[in-house]
């Protein structure tokens, strides 16, 4: 079905797409993978998206928010409650750049880098019992295709 204007475009037509049942599957795989992701790091005594930023700082010499947003897909104001979460819990610091004293890095303290090296390991060993399901050339094929639908979204 080629492009539509809005107004000639009806629900009908609109079920009707060729591709929506790929971006049905494409979102069901998603939220598969993210039920079995999160039922293991709850295991872990974290949430998600502390286990993302944690995942994210480790072995690194911190970033600043906008870069720790960047790299976790976590918005600006979610962040900040992780962020106030992780330092009550004495797993990250803030600490002012020395770049620039406007901006704040966010840093693992030794608690955190131990945290780390504990449950980013024992997270990646859990998925690898998942993906090692798939032989090689699967892993690289489904890697270009997802690469490729990616890149028809830029």
């Amino acid at each position: 079905m080629t492009h539509r204007n809005a107004q000639e475009y009806t629900s009908e037509q609109a079920r009707k797409e060729a591709w929506l049942p790929l971006m049905q599957e494409l979102v069901r795989c998603y939220q598969a993978f993210s039920r079995h992701s999160a039922r293991h790091i709850k295991s872990l005594g974290l949430t998600p998206s502390q286990f993302d930023v944690i995942a994210t700082l480790g072995n690194t010499e911190g970033m600043n928010f906008k870069m720790l947003g960047q790299e976790t897909l976590i918005t600006k104001g979610t962040l900040t409650g992780i962020i106030d979460r992780l330092e009550a819990k004495g797993l990250v610091r803030r600490v002012n750049s020395g770049q620039d004293r406007r901006s704040t890095l966010i840093q693992l303290t030794e608690q955190g880098q131990r945290l780390f090296e504990k449950v980013f390991p024992e997270h990646i060993r859990y998925l690898s019992t998942s993906f090692e399901r798939l032989d090689s050339e699967q892993q690289t094929q489904l890697r270009r295709l997802l690469r490729g639908l990616r890149n028809h979204f830029f």
